[in-house]
């Protein structure tokens, strides 16, 4: 009897420390227009993510063309919402990145409240526009799904 009750106590922290973790998908469009300034670049880009809770580790892969030259640097910046600028949390790639970049960073306690509340941002940076060719804000893809129109 007290070994079924110990055996069932054992799964069941097992089974509550497995539950309390959560892997989240996130997104982000890249496009000229939500640079800060505006830019008038022909590029796009799009970063695929997900989130693991339990470790706080991103894993991503970005993918970028059409920008007016080579990639300088890539970055996950934050935190700011859409219409604010906000220092570099992670460089993404190497120097002069070539797409597609994948890789992971493992974030702060910080970092991850912002990427939740959607304060994450990705920027590409080039010659041209060394501040920032291309941007698109981190959103979770279930965000994104209940932001869209029914």
């Amino acid at each position: 009897m007290f070994r079924r009750v110990l055996l069932a106590a054992v799964f069941s922290a097992a089974f509550v420390g497995a539950a309390s973790a959560a892997t989240v998908s996130y997104t982000a469009k890249l496009s000229g227009r939500s640079e800060l300034p505006k830019t008038d670049s022909k590029g796009t880009g799009k970063l695929d993510g997900t989130f693991d809770t339990q470790t706080k580790v991103l894993t991503y892969t970005l993918t970028f063309d059409g920008l007016s030259g080579p990639a300088t640097a890539a970055h996950i910046h934050g935190p700011a919402s859409r219409k604010e600028s906000a220092g570099v949390v992670a460089p993404l790639g190497d120097k002069s990145p070539t797409s597609p970049v994948s890789g992971s960073v493992t974030l702060t306690d910080d970092q991850a409240n912002a990427l939740a509340s959607s304060k994450l941002y990705v920027n590409v940076h080039t010659a041209a526009n060394p501040g920032g060719e291309i941007r698109g804000q981190i959103v979770s893809r279930h965000a994104k799904k209940a932001m869209a129109p029914k």
